[in-house]
């Protein structure tokens, strides 16, 4: 049989081929996440009051459960939310219809990740020995659900906890909040893609093991060193003054590294012999 027009000779694709396979790659996925953005654009009460604008109500589920848990250390209504006294603004004559674009774009790319994840994996997987496929096999699962579950902390953890510090903070009473919208779906933003992408940390190390700069040992020899950097980061991310906070948001975040070391061992202990990678 002869060689298709995108191969060359001998068989293989040229670079400019491969350029051309992941542009049509990207392309469905840009495709795939404009549709679902419209979708998004569309669904504009259930995008901002249900979702986005959800965080500024007591009545958010995350401070229901701080409420239930307060009462149960003992701790009275310490750690309730009863009002988040502050109004959102629009600033800007066209900062409503921008920001309604803008979220629904993210909400598109959110709700599309995994397809993205699949096409690269498509483009990735035919340039693979069997055995490295062997190792990657779930990879699309494993990065979407990381990146969801992620996204889920972000917004029902750390989202809800910096609303309520800094909508409420005062400097003093007569200074009054009114908060831009822009600033706060970008804090909302942020925050929620933010701990989307340190989720990824197991496939992150599960990747630098396989290729040798990471090792389970070396994790554990730093462990105490990252248990430092996590309440550092736990401290930086929620920037409230109680322990409970801090460790609510510490604690996933020290599991999700005991999860990168498991996985570490797990590669250095699969790999064949033969691999020098």
């Amino acid at each position: 049989m002869a060689n298709s027009p995108d191969k060359s000779s001998s068989g293989e694709m040229s670079f400019l081929d491969h350029l051309e396979a992941l542009r049509w790659h990207l392309m469905r996925s840009a495709i795939v996440i404009v549709v679902l953005a419209c979708v998004w654009f569309f669904m504009k009460e259930l995008l901002f009051d249900g979702i986005l604008l959800a965080p500024k109500s007591p009545d958010f589920p995350t401070y229901k459960v701080l409420c239930r848990l307060s009462d149960k250390l003992g701790m009275g209504e310490e750690l309730c939310v009863t009002v988040i006294p502050f109004s959102l603004i629009a600033t800007d004559i066209s900062s409503q219809f921008t920001t309604h674009m803008w979220l629904a774009f993210l909400a598109g790319l959110i709700t599309g990740f995994p397809y993205l994840v699949w096409e690269i994996w498509r483009f990735i997987k035919p340039a693979l020995h069997q055995h490295e496929r062997q190792y990657a096999r779930g990879i699309v699962f494993y990065v979407s659900f990381l990146f969801l579950l992620g996204i889920a902390f972000g917004y029902y953890i750390i989202t809800p906890m910096t609303v309520n510090f800094l909508g409420t903070y005062q400097v003093s009473r007569e200074v009054q909040n009114m908060i831009s919208l822009d600033s706060f779906i970008s804090t909302v933003s942020t925050m929620t893609l933010l701990t989307g992408i340190v989720f990824e940390l197991p496939v992150v190390v599960y990747f630098l093991t396989k290729i040798g700069i990471l090792t389970a040992t070396f994790m554990r020899e730093y462990r105490r060193h990252a248990v430092v950097v996590i309440l550092i980061l736990a401290a930086v991310i929620t920037p409230t003054s109680d322990v409970t906070t801090l460790l609510l948001v510490a604690i996933p975040l020290y599991i999700l590294y005991e999860l990168s070391i498991f996985v570490s061992a797990y590669v250095n202990r699969n790999k064949p012999t033969t691999d020098l990678s």
